[in-house]
């Protein structure tokens, strides 16, 4: 029987506290202009390796992915089980509600209909309706050679339109390379890179499929996918928050 690790955040220091302290202002300005925005500091070095610790915990997981039997690049993940790890589900549930005002300006900038609701199990809810029931947060592993090719985590025909992603490995420390890479496709124009650097314990909130620019004519929207680029040594972990279930 697999023995299963509580992670908690301090009393006083709980997700939703870390959550509210960030610079929303400045956030939602950075992903309005480039697609993503870094929240730093989000988990401790301590919290960063007891989540990564958890990839050998078989029990905690409802699937493996192993890249390179799909075309997806080297290296593996695995997705999070219900009922997801304290500080997972607690960063999850505090996160969704600062981004939801964000979400719904995007939509209502690209004319989509849809409106997100203020609390994230009214949205899981509407998830579940849908038929998207599994859990989609996820723990990313590489070692030396891994990439993840660009790609869009769309699991189903509801999806919120921003996800996050936080580096649980040091850079220059446990791994070399493994860049985090964005790259926006725009109308009639060649694609853009983004290279978001990030140190342990940091966050990056980005577009999971498209998000808004103002042109000359108009609002038009861009189309974004993410990855990241080959590790050339050591091991890189990495928590992925996706606020939509899958099918």
């Amino acid at each position: 029987m697999t023995v299963q690790t509580k992670i908690k955040p301090a009393v006083a220091d709980l997700p939703d506290d870390r959550v509210t302290a960030l610079d929303w202002n400045r956030i939602a300005d950075d992903l309005a202009s480039q697609g993503s925005a870094v929240l730093e500091g989000l988990l401790s070095p301590e919290e960063c390796r007891e989540i990564a610790s958890l990839y050998s915990e078989e029990g905690r997981f409802r699937s493996k992915v192993v890249m390179s039997r799909h075309g997806f690049g080297r290296g593996e993940y695995k997705y999070f089980a219900y009922p997801l790890p304290d500080l997972v589900e607690g960063f999850r549930t505090a996160l969704y509600p600062r981004l939801v005002p964000i979400a719904n300006h995007w939509n209502a900038l690209m004319k989509i209909g849809l409106r997100y609701p203020a609390g994230h199990a009214d949205f899981l809810a509407l998830c579940h309706k849908a038929g998207q029931t599994r859990p989609t947060p996820l723990l990313l592993q590489y070692g030396a050679g891994d990439y993840n090719c660009l790609h869009q985590d769309l699991y189903g025909d509801l999806a919120f339109p921003l996800q996050v992603a936080i580096l649980l490995s040091e850079p220059g420390r446990d791994y070399s390379g493994g860049e985090f890479v964005l790259t926006e496709q725009r109308p009639r124009m060649q694609s853009r890179p983004e290279v978001v650097p990030l140190r342990q314990g940091d966050a990056v909130a980005f577009a999971v499929h498209h998000r808004p620019v103002a042109g000359s004519r108009g609002t038009y929207r861009v189309n974004l996918r993410h990855g990241v680029s080959r590790v050339r040594s050591g091991r890189r972990h990495t928590l992925g928050i996706i606020f939509h279930d899958a099918t």
